[in-house]
């Protein structure tokens, strides 16, 4: 059986915060700058996420056959690819 755990002991290593501590808070930038890095320009203006696809897609919503869907889903990884590229060369 696991052994529970002692509520008293989490609220001593964890206590909730005052209004006081919230006002002494700071950033962790500021009190671990070697792992966190100093905040300077270049990193406020850094851009976060994924690089922008030059070929970026447009997510839609399409309702299609449940054979039709079974047949491109059949065809293996990368049916949505391949079904865009018929419809690009369709039109």
């Amino acid at each position: 059986m696991k052994k529970q755990p002692n509520p008293k002991k989490a609220i001593r290593e964890n206590p909730e915060w005052t209004t006081a501590m919230i006002a002494k808070a700071r950033p962790a930038r500021e009190v671990l700058p070697k792992i966190f890095g100093p905040r300077t320009a270049a990193t406020m203006l850094k851009p976060h996420g994924r690089p922008k696809s030059p070929e970026s897609r447009v997510a839609i919503s399409l309702r299609l056959p449940p054979d039709t869907l079974a047949r491109w889903k059949a065809t293996g990884p990368g049916w949505q690819t391949r079904m865009a590229n018929v419809l690009r060369e369709s039109v």
